[in-house]
């Protein structure tokens, strides 16, 4: 269950957010694949919980799965 992420149509244009904050999961997971830390994410953004970043992950892991990103043109 992903009790964590919230979708409000009012807040960060829907994007979907860690409980209700103006922080979005893309933030989030653009700090781990910039090689960031738990520990250092919660030196700038102490608010930011272990729970909030599994679930994080999981959700882009889920809509991943469902929608096709071109990488680069077909040869």
């Amino acid at each position: 269950m992903l009790d964590r992420i919230t979708v409000e149509p009012g807040k960060m244009d829907g994007r979907p957010c860690i409980r209700g904050l103006r922080f979005t999961v893309a933030q989030l997971v653009r700090l781990v694949a910039a090689g960031w830390r738990l520990e250092q994410i919660q030196v700038e953004f102490p608010f930011v919980e272990a729970e909030d970043l599994r679930q994080a992950l999981l959700y882009a892991a889920s809509a991943a799965e469902v929608t096709m990103v071109p990488l680069r043109e077909p040869a």
